[in-house]
């Protein structure tokens, strides 16, 4: 029998994933912290819009007091800075068989599997791309890899059935034994997408700007880094090649992953990243601490020196606290 699908965090990942399982006919228990967008879909259904999907789909959604226990597999979508909260409030609810899945940016297993342990956590990489644009209404940019896992790499009756119910999402989704080479691989890009919020410009604008790459390659190369230090073989998607920016690499190979980079965010209607919009349009703190902010601190354990992603991480702050605009100038202190 299938366990129970719970969707906590309707926001851009989670909405859009879980309302498109509810139109292949899943039953799924929507969770949000946020009143006014739980409210909104309550009383007017889940609106996704763009160029792949343009809907409206009932749902049940309720906000995390009204949850009860004996929860199956939950698909956590929240802001990485927010999954410690958002697990110790799953965790007494989780039925002696639940388990949960970090459909999120960052490497948000090792939070989730500290709480409810190891063997409830499974790992998931999404790269498809969303934003609420208003309560209830989610826009839908594109299409971009979607990857489950295990995370220790077997072959589970879970991630079979949790493959192919991300099948009813994204037909290409995919299965893998090496989770974490995605997710380290989406943390390289991840880089450089917190580096092109630092502009007042879009994703595929500033991946091209001749004159900023050399930061934005550098960011990559530092993850990379990172990974090869810690025996991690990253993956590839969607135009990102993580060989292009091993140690040794040639520039020209990082300046071709970049420009499929580039091809990749033009095709989408998600011109700009959520970051920028968190810094531009929503004014509120980033998942640089939680998503970003590690790659330093694990670079630090492995004997990994990882400048440009330090300085990445506190441009980023200086723009949430009001000290610096996003501007290109902003984004050329990387380069300094």
């Amino acid at each position: 029998m299938n366990p129970p699908i719970v969707v906590w965090g309707a926001g851009a990942m989670g909405g859009t994933l879980g309302a498109r399982l509810v139109r292949a006919g899943h039953e799924v228990l929507f969770v949000d912290t946020d009143p006014r967008h739980v409210r909104a879909i309550q009383d007017r259904g889940l609106r996704i819009v763009g160029p792949i999907d343009d809907f409206t789909q009932p749902v049940r959604i309720v906000q995390p007091d009204r949850v009860e226990p004996g929860l199956g597999a939950v698909l956590l979508a929240v802001k990485a800075h927010h999954t410690e909260p958002a697990i110790r409030s799953i965790a007494p609810l989780l039925d002696p068989a639940g388990f949960v899945v970090s459909v999120q940016n960052g490497l948000n297993e090792s939070t989730i599997a500290d709480v409810v342990g190891a063997e409830r956590t499974v790992g998931c990489f999404v790269n498809y791309g969303a934003d609420v644009v208003e309560p209830g209404v989610i826009m839908r940019g594109n299409r971009g890899a979607v990857v489950v896992g295990e995370i220790d790499g077997a072959r589970s009756d879970r991630i079979r059935w949790l493959h192919e119910l991300f099948r009813d999402f994204e037909p290409a989704a995919a299965l893998t034994d090496n989770i974490w080479g995605y997710l380290w691989g989406k943390l390289a890009y991840g880089s450089m997408l917190f580096a092109t919020a630092l502009a007042e410009a879009s994703i595929a604008e500033v991946l091209a700007a001749a004159e900023h790459r050399a930061a934005i390659i550098g960011l990559a190369r530092e993850a990379m880094a990172v990974a090869g230090a810690l025996g991690i073989r990253p993956e590839a998607f969607d135009g990102f090649d993580p060989g292009a920016f091993a140690p040794g690499a040639p520039d020209t190979e990082a300046h071709l992953s970049l420009d499929r980079l580039v091809a990749f965010n033009r095709e989408s209607a998600k011109s700009h990243s959520g970051v920028w919009r968190d810094l531009a349009v929503r004014k509120r703190r980033t998942e640089v601490d939680a998503q970003i902010a590690p790659i330093d601190r694990l670079g630090r354990e492995v004997g990994v020196d990882t400048p440009l992603t330090r300085v990445l991480v506190d441009l980023i702050h200086d723009v949430e606290e009001g000290r610096r605009e996003q501007s290109w100038e902003t984004l050329g202190l990387l380069s300094r």
